[in-house]
C-alpha cells in the first residue's frame, strides 16, 4: 500500500481540453465526476463515441501526477493543474506504475481518530468546503438529468460485456469486475471515495496544440522500442464521495499476478 496527496481537482461541464480547478469534486459510483462532460456509464470522449458509443466508459476519472508538471516545466512547458484535462492531480504516487485493478481511496477512514489523519487543519477545511460544493449545482453547462441515484461500477462492466472495439479490453473488464466485486464484499464501513484504475491515457495531437512540443515529453519509446505513455491514468468510480485538495490518497494494488496498464 502506497500513499500520496491530492493537490488539485478539476472538472468541466463542456468539452474543453483543459478543465477548471475546483474546490472539490463529487465522485458518483459507475458514473464519474458529477457534472463533468466525460462522466457516464458508456464512453463520453468524442473519439471513443465516434468509434462506438456503446463502449464501456473506462475513462470516467483522469488522474495525473503533479511531478510531471515540474519535469516539463523545467523544459519550458508551463502546465497548470487541470491543464491536461485531468480530474485529480496527485503528488507522491507513481500512478503510471500502478497495475490494472488498483483501488485508489481518497480522504480519511470513517470514524478515524484525529491522530490518524496525515493532513492538517487547512486540508480538513478544504474538505469541508468540498462537502458544501457537493450540495451545489454542477459546473456551468453540465446536464445532470441522467446522473444515477444508485449507480454501480458493475454497470460499466455490463457495458463492457456488450461491446469490444480494442484487443485486450475484455481482460481489463475482467480485472475491473473482480475489483468491483471485492470492493462490494467489503461493505460500506470505510467511507472513503474510491476508484479502480483501468489503464493509461493515450496522448494525442491535442497536447501539442495546447503547448507546442509537449507531446514528445509524454509520449515516446523506451530502449526496447515499447511505447511509453506518461499523460496520466484512467479509472472507474467504485465508491462515491467528495475529493478535495489536501486529501490523502492510498493505492491498494491487487493480489496475485498484476496486469500492466495499457491505454484505454
Amino acid at each position: 500500500m502506497t500513499r500520496g496527496l491530492v493537490t488539485a481537482v478539476s472538472c468541466n461541464g463542456a468539452y474543453t481540453f483543459s478543465k477548471a480547478v475546483r474546490g472539490g469534486i463529487v465522485l458518483v459510483p459507475g458514473w464519474g465526476v458529477r457534472g463533468d462532460v466525460h462522466a457516464g456509464v458508456t464512453v463520453r470522449h468524442r473519439s471513443r463515441v465516434a468509434a462506438d458509443p456503446g463502449q464501456p466508459n473506462l475513462r470516467q476519472v483522469h488522474l495525473l501526477h503533479r511531478e510531471l508538471f515540474d519535469e516539463v516545466g523545467a523544459k519550458g512547458h508551463a502546465v497548470p493543474e487541470g491543464g491536461l484535462g485531468e480530474n485529480v492531480t496527485t503528488s507522491g504516487l507513481d500512478l503510471i506504475g500502478l497495475p490494472c485493478g488498483t483501488v485508489l481511496r481518497f480522504g480519511h477512514v470513517a470514524g478515524a481518530a484525529p491522530g490518524f489523519e496525515p493532513i492538517g487543519g487547512a486540508a480538513r477545511r478544504s474538505a469541508a468546503s468540498a462537502t458544501d460544493a457537493s450540495r451545489a449545482p454542477g459546473p456551468e453547462g453540465a446536464d445532470e438529468r441522467d446522473v444515477p441515484a444508485d449507480g454501480s461500477a458493475l454497470d460499466v462492466v455490463a457495458a463492457g460485456r456488450r461491446t469490444t472495439v480494442k484487443a485486450g479490453m475484455d481482460d481489463v473488464v475482467d480485472v475491473l469486475e473482480g475489483a468491483v466485486r471485492a470492493e462490494l464484499a467489503r461493505g460500506d464501513g470505510d467511507g472513503r471515495a474510491a476508484v479502480v484504475v483501468t489503464g493509461l491515457r493515450n496522448p494525442c495531437a491535442q497536447i501539442d496544440r495546447f503547448r507546442p512540443g509537449l507531446l514528445k515529453e509524454v509520449l515516446g519509446r523506451d530502449r526496447s522500442g515499447r511505447v511509453v505513455r506518461r499523460a496520466g491514468i484512467m479509472a472507474v468510480v467504485v465508491r462515491g464521495g467528495v475529493v478535495a485538495p489536501g486529501a490523502p490518497v492510498v493505492a491498494e494494488v491487487p493480489t496475485g499476478a498484476h496486469r500492466p496498464l495499457d491505454w484505454v
